[in-house]
């Protein structure tokens, strides 16, 4: 069989890229340094920083090296290689940040929302955040927008959609057709419990070197929600509304099968005139003389929802996230319950506590941004 050697156009395409992600790890470096550090010969580095210096994606710094020696010259990425807008639309707050390829935040900006939060106040709040966290670019600088909604999102549309008993907006809204005025790319959303699974796979992997790809992550908080990881990749069903488990029906208070949300009615753990869960209040009740009481009755009802979860999706892990579901006497009492079941998985409190949601939704968009910048290279 013949050896079929790789093109002249497909080697400078790879040394190119080598370069640029050498780049986006490493704030500038010369031209010996981004040989050494890509296994490039000097000529074909420099080469291909010519090519990307003539494509607009690699710059000279200006800055040049001292000592002994010959000059060298300092190269970094361009700033028209532009930037990610991550997105966290969350029930009291807004958060916009504008991220580079290295993965460094440039702007950050918090919009407050107003409860009950309409379609029309939360778009126009979104507008406000992004148009903060993106001063001076115009969309051809921004290449991407992840967006985090605290509400189901249509797989189609991008839209949020309003469930029954779903706590967070009151009406449909796209946040996509907000944003794609200020984005040259797409903008791409999904729902914040899908966001959290990511990054809380990412961390894992990271800080502990498991390679999650089957889990359940249980997002317990002043919402319910789930996402189902399988083969390493979120489900989300043919709508996009894959995990909405509210109306799952658990065992209740009394003992009777009904829906989850309603346990925590029966329970006078929801807020007033809303659907929203009390968080202060569970979590006091959970500290207090009668809490192993209530934790191991909202552990029975979880459990409703894992039994469901564990016969659909043979998962090899259930992460447990949220605010009151990750409290201690809650973890030991789901796994308490959960060790009675006929089919057991292990569970575990959720590693990705800090912005969860918004990291994995940040992580997607330095992601996309650099296999944006790459194809640009290859164009």
């Amino acid at each position: 069989m013949p050896i079929v050697k790789p093109s002249l156009a497909l080697l400078r395409s790879l040394s190119d890229e080598a370069v640029l992600r050498t780049l986006m790890d490493t704030p500038r470096l010369t031209r010996a340094e981004l040989a050494l550090a890509t296994g490039l010969s000097k000529p074909t580095a420099a080469e291909a920083i010519r090519r990307l210096e003539e494509a607009g994606l690699v710059r000279d710094t200006g800055e040049r090296t001292s000592g002994r020696g010959g000059v060298g010259t300092y190269y970094a990425l361009s700033d028209k290689v532009g930037v990610a807008l991550a997105v966290d639309v969350a029930p009291d707050a807004i958060t916009a940040e504008t991220v580079n390829p290295s993965g460094a935040v440039r702007h950050r900006v918090v919009e407050p929302l107003h409860r009950p939060a309409t379609p029309q106040s939360v778009a126009r709040r979104l507008r406000k955040a992004a148009e903060a966290a993106l001063p001076g670019l115009d969309a051809e600088s921004v290449r991407i927008a992840v967006v985090s909604a605290a509400d189901p999102v249509d797989r189609a549309t991008g839209a949020l959609v309003h469930l029954p008993d779903a706590p967070f907006l009151l009406g449909a809204m796209s946040p996509a057709a907000v944003l794609q005025p200020m984005v040259s790319g797409p903008v791409l959303v999904d729902n914040d419990v899908n966001w959290a699974a990511r990054a809380e796979r990412e961390v894992r992997q990271q800080q502990r070197g498991t390679e999650l790809n089957d889990f359940v992550y249980l997002h317990l908080g002043e919402g319910l929600g789930c996402a189902v990881i399988t083969d390493a990749e979120v489900r989300r069903g043919h709508r996009g509304l894959a995990g909405e488990i509210a109306h799952i029906l658990v065992p209740g208070s009394a003992g009777r099968a009904v829906p989850f949300i309603a346990v925590f009615a029966q329970l006078g753990l929801r807020h007033a005139g809303s659907t929203a869960i009390d968080v202060t209040t569970l979590r006091d009740k959970l500290t207090s003389p009668g809490g192993r009481q209530l934790a191991r009755t909202l552990a029975a009802a979880v459990c409703g929802v894992l039994t469901a979860a564990t016969a659909l999706c043979d998962p090899q892990l259930i992460v447990i996230g949220g605010t009151w579901g990750t409290t201690q006497r809650m973890i030991e009492a789901i796994q308490r319950a959960f060790a009675q079941q006929l089919r057991t998985v292990p569970i575990q409190p959720a590693l990705a506590a800090d912005e969860p949601s918004l990291t994995g939704a940040r992580t997607s968009a330095i992601a996309k941004l650099r296999t944006d910048i790459i194809s640009r290279s290859a164009s």
